[in-house]
């Protein structure tokens, strides 16, 4: 199990990760990814900090300052243990992008539902949370699925496994300084970061009161292990001008509608990009229900 100690001073907060599994994987990383200038803060956030914040972190396994955004509601009391989502962004993209679509919609919805949302970058902007699948292994394309992993280097499976250590870690540091309710903890994310809330849903199903993958079926159905999520409410979307997806969205949401999973689903008419801040405000509906 990781050993986390965690050290506060003056709104910065360090990791010191002690995992053994993971370092035995490779050599320390030396170089950080690169970084926008959107991803490196003006000034330090204070702690519990409310509004929209730009944060970095000491990420322990390599020794490198990693960005993250945090949104958190500004009626926060300081008080109440707030639900908290987890948003995974698209490949390429950053922990910016999503935050900063159509005007900041997500931390606008944020507000007026009363979520925390903490948005990391994943190691690097490729890093895909530890889902070695891209397209066009989208479910129901199993030949392209096991090609896919097959190729699969040491290099990049370090990459893949340090890029789910960094959104866990970073979830669990703003769960703890804010005293977020772990029994509310959501999952989302679009393309790359579809097919991380499926990777992430799979390995800690426990965590999640709800996910939400957008656009990107990026899932075996020969090895993904449906069983843990059976009890998992998952809120699939789509686009119906997203062509390299929507076929396999469609055959696994028949399939998940047909195995007695808790699950919908949702198709808009916009293509892959688009359809993202038209299903934003269904995706806050349907956590509701379950928060």
């Amino acid at each position: 199990m990781m050993r986390r100690f965690l050290i506060s001073c003056v709104g910065v907060v360090t990791l010191v990760s002690l995992d053994a599994a993971l370092s035995a994987q490779g050599p320390r990383v030396e170089s950080a990814p690169p970084q926008s200038a959107a991803s490196t803060p003006a000034a330090i956030p204070r702690a519990r900090a409310t509004g929209d914040q730009h944060r970095q972190y000491v990420f322990a396994p390599t020794g490198q300052q990693l960005p993250y955004r945090l949104f958190v509601p500004p009626a926060w009391d300081g008080k109440t243990s707030l639900p908290i989502i987890l948003m995974l962004h698209g490949g390429g993209a950053n922990e910016n992008t999503y935050m900063d679509m159509s005007g900041g919609l997500l931390p606008k919805l944020a507000a007026q539902h009363g979520y925390i949302v903490v948005s990391p970058l994943g190691f690097t902007p490729l890093g895909a949370f530890g889902n070695p699948l891209r397209l066009p292994a989208v479910y129901g394309e199993s030949a392209a699925a096991a090609s896919q992993r097959a190729a699969v280097t040491p290099v990049r499976q370090r990459e893949l496994s340090l890029s789910e250590l960094d959104v866990i870690t970073v979830l669990d540091l703003v769960t703890e300084e804010y005293g977020a309710d772990r029994s509310r903890t959501f999952l989302m994310g679009h393309s790359m970061g579809s097919g991380g809330t499926w990777h992430l849903a799979a390995r800690y199903p426990e965590r999640w009161r709800a996910v939400a993958p957008m656009s990107g079926p990026f899932i075996d159905a020969t090895t993904y292990p449906f069983d843990l999520i059976r009890r998992l409410p998952v809120f699939m979307t789509e686009g119906t001008g997203a062509k390299p997806s929507l076929e396999g969205s469609r055959a696994l949401a028949k399939f998940m509608r047909g195995g007695n999973f808790v699950f919908d689903y949702l198709e808009v008419d916009g293509d892959h990009g688009g359809m993202v801040p038209m299903v934003l405000p269904r995706i806050f509906e349907f956590f509701n229900r379950y928060g």
